[in-house]
């Protein structure tokens, strides 16, 4: 293990990074490629540098779309997003390294030996490209390192899409294809032929349905694609749902410090003997970062532990917070503070903290015990991929393909579902009863699949909550407009006295006028209308209720290219449509 973490430590170290953020600059201290990959540990040491594309822990877990609200909204969610000078994401850094690596790796070691080693950096070319289309679709294909004096290739134009696409796909092949398992062993801190796979079907269940939802050509073979590659690595057997009990096994899952490798395919791993850390704890405790927590559309879709749902009970909407908690699927308890909670490791039961969280549904999923609570003092795994998501996407490219069964659920949804002990999903069911409150929230989503596919996009959103997940999910399904609605949090009838776990001790003190004097202590005291505010002073607590969201359908899925690439690097970019430049 701390080898592993080492080379994790290396990369983010910057041992390796290259000496500008352009294509035109000699990367990795002048190493001379005709001295150097002489052998495996040279290949090896120079591929590692290449982990530090991979999101740190608050990349993972730092999720503010609509799952996730805080005090203050990003930019992405408000609409305020504008044409940055430099900058925005468009950096090549992490291209030249690998490209500079592909251009010279077969100059002394003979190519069928080496095969295995163009396969990791292939993944990682098609990894970083993903990241770019994702971003801004069209972007120019490299296959070499650029050299200064190149100026054809400096000032190339952005490829069309599907050919950046087209490419990862083939990048991801070769991967799959030339990864050596016995060089490279199945592990969690370093990428396999196993994360190809996965990585594969992310990429092909993207497009396939960014274009489905555009009425673009080609996106059934695209979510083919995805469903090949999901097949690929579910039939290995190597990997599995962790279980253990209903009631704990999804949060063990979070708070491990070691990655479990029934499910986790990678993730960055963290130590106190490397002083390796990360901030999930104290970003879930204090309110340092925003007072993160759950809005409520999320929480309301929850199902209730017997496969029913909790919109379907009549006026659901004004259930206060104990009476909604219960007999819930029991990831909402896994993933919040819900009644009768404590912290791991102690029985000391806690409410919800609306100072360390602004809708009152406190955050735990991956918070560990009270020893990590300090300021970046937390070592649990963080994951990247994991086997939950493969069986998601599988589901989800059939529902959308038409071509779902309900075997195909049972080994996918059914998998999810019997780690908590939920009933499975049923196909017919599903889509013989669409579920109103879903279809609210994906108009788009139409035909004979439609409930099955509000369903699986049910089970996504709650099994990837705080994953980083959901921007990507919404831009593909072409739903940016969730992201401008109300963000709620907890359900209070008006001013009063609030014992949020049925204790016998009021927990919560929401009132007009003076404070209460003396106050008492654990009770929480809000003034109505200025330390909290209800929707119409009797209901749900309103987030960021004055600032305006915007989304604009015919900008807002891409984001801009900054104006000095366009101004001065390479004129012959074009901009995204409707981003407004000035150029």
């Amino acid at each position: 293990m701390k080898k592993q973490l080492s080379i994790f430590a290396i990369a983010a170290a910057g041992l390796f990074s290259s000496c500008s953020k352009f294509l035109d600059r000699q990367p990795l201290s002048q190493v001379a490629p005709d001295q150097y990959f002489n052998n495996d540990n040279e290949q090896k040491f120079y591929l590692n540098s290449f982990y530090s594309a991979f999101p740190s822990a608050e990349g993972v877990y730092n999720e503010d779309i609509d799952n996730v609200v805080k005090q203050s909204l990003s930019d992405q969610v408000t609409g305020r997003r504008t044409v940055p000078l430099t900058g925005g994401n468009w950096t090549w850094t992490e291209l030249r390294k690998i490209n500079y690596y592909l251009d010279n790796y077969n100059r002394v070691m003979p190519q069928v030996q080496v095969n295995r080693f163009a396969a990791v950096a292939k993944f990682f070319r098609a990894y970083f490209y993903f990241d770019k289309v994702q971003r801004f679709g069209d972007v120019p294909w490299y296959t070499n390192a650029i050299d200064y004096q190149d100026k054809e290739s400096l000032t190339k134009p952005r490829s069309p899409r599907k050919v950046v696409v087209d490419s990862i796909i083939a990048d991801l092949d070769f991967a799959i294809a030339n990864m050596d398992v016995a060089t490279f062993p199945q592990s969690t801190e370093m990428v396999s032929k196993y994360t190809a796979m996965a990585l594969l079907s992310r990429v092909c269940l993207f497009e396939g349905t960014w274009k489905k939802y555009r009425n673009e050509a080609g996106w059934e073979a695209l979510l083919e694609k995805s469903v090949a590659a999901s097949q690929q690595l579910m039939s290995t057997g190597l990997y599995k749902i962790y279980k253990s009990t209903p009631s704990k096994a999804y949060l063990e899952l979070f708070a491990s410090i070691a990655p479990n490798k029934d499910e986790i395919i990678l993730a960055r791993t963290f130590s106190n003997e490397l002083s390796v850390w990360h901030n999930v704890n104290y970003y879930t405790i204090t309110s340092s970062y925003g007072k993160p927590g759950l809005d409520k559309e999320l929480v309301n879709s929850y199902l209730m532990a017997d496969g029913s749902r909790f919109t379907d009970i009549p006026r659901y909407d004004t259930i206060t917070f104990y009476g909604e908690t219960q007999n819930r699927d029991p990831r909402l308890a896994q993933t919040i503070r819900t009644p009768g909670y404590s912290r791991i490791g102690t029985n000391n039961p806690l409410v919800p903290d609306f100072g360390a969280s602004v809708t009152g549904y406190q955050l735990i999923k991956f918070v560990t015990d009270m020893s990590f609570d300090s300021y970046n003092r937390s070592i649990n795994s963080m994951p990247i991929f994991r086997y939950a998501e493969v069986l998601l996407n599988f589901a989800e490219a059939k529902a959308e393909l038409g071509t779902l069964t309900q075997a195909d659920i049972n080994a996918s949804i059914g998998l999810l579902r019997e780690r908590v002990a939920m009933p499975n999903l049923d196909l017919v069911a599903a889509n013989g009863n669409v579920d109103p409150y879903m279809a609210a929230q994906y108009p788009a989503v139409t035909g004979a699949n439609k409930g099955v596919i509000l369903e699986i996009r049910r089970e996504r959103r709650i099994e990837l909550v705080m994953e980083s997940h959901r921007w990507n999910d919404l831009m593909r399904w072409k739903s940016g407009q969730s992201v401008v609605r109300q963000f709620k949090g907890m359900y209070f009838p008006g001013a009063g006295q609030y014992d949020l776990d049925r204790d016998g001790k009021i927990d919560v003190y929401i009132y007009t006028g003076n404070k209460p004097d003396p106050a008492v202590a654990g009770v929480q005291y809000f003034k109505l209308g200025k330390d909290i505010e209800l929707e119409n002073n009797a209901g749900n607590v309103l987030i960021n209720r004055t600032t305006t969201k915007t989304f604009q359908e015919n900008r807002d899925y891409l984001q801009p290219i900054p104006i000095q690439e366009r101004q001065l690097t390479n004129k012959v970019l074009t901009q995204n449509p409707n981003w407004n430049d000035g150029l």
